[in-house]
């Protein structure tokens, strides 16, 4: 099935209200679609899935990885009923490691490498008058090494999806600020 960038948004708008969780999925969204364009691979499949990857926590937050329950079980089984396809429901299951989902696809070692420095990249920009505009990897490493700053955002993540794209550290930090900037009101700067 292929699915519309349309058709993707109109579903995670049903399912989530939350303003900042929109946003934070129209972020992932954005550096999902930079990094599709590089490896040239199929944007709308890969920018859906960074839409996507987050639609069901609102109304799963709690999960059972042992039960399969939870998110992001429940949005993966919804999207699968609807025909959307199985490289973007494993993705989604492989960006919580806890769903036991390995990732062997490039976009969903992707996905997971993108999903909590596109969150911290937008912490650390909303400190800055510019947001997104002058920011550079070294602004990010530097709030990465303060533990307190976006205490939620998973350090180790980062660092795991990293090493699993095997990627250079400041390439992929510089790389999804430039792919956040072009959605820059979108994710609300």
């Amino acid at each position: 099935m292929n699915v519309t960038r349309e058709q993707a948004d109109s579903l995670m708008k049903e399912w989530v209200l939350s303003e900042s969780l929109r946003r934070h999925m129209y972020a992932v969204e954005a550096a999902m679609r930079g990094y599709a364009k590089k490896f040239r691979q199929d944007e709308e499949l890969w920018g859906n899935t960074g839409l996507l990857h987050d639609f069901d926590y609102e109304q799963f937050p709690v999960y059972d990885s042992e039960a399969k329950i939870g998110h992001p079980f429940e949005g993966a089984r919804h999207l699968e009923s609807l025909g959307y396809p199985k490289e973007m429901t494993n993705a989604i299951l492989g960006h919580a490691l806890y769903s036991g989902t390995e990732r062997v696809t490039q976009m969903a070692k992707t996905l997971f490498a993108c999903d909590e420095l596109s969150g911290f990249v937008v912490a650390v920009a909303k400190m800055k008058p510019d947001g997104l505009m002058s920011m550079t990897a070294e602004s990010v490493k530097k709030k990465l090494k303060n533990k307190k700053f976006a205490e939620k955002v998973s350090r180790e993540d980062i660092e795991l999806g990293i090493q699993e794209m095997q990627v250079e550290k400041d390439e992929h930090i510089n790389f999804v600020i430039e792919s956040l900037r072009p959605a820059s009101i979108l994710i609300g700067f």
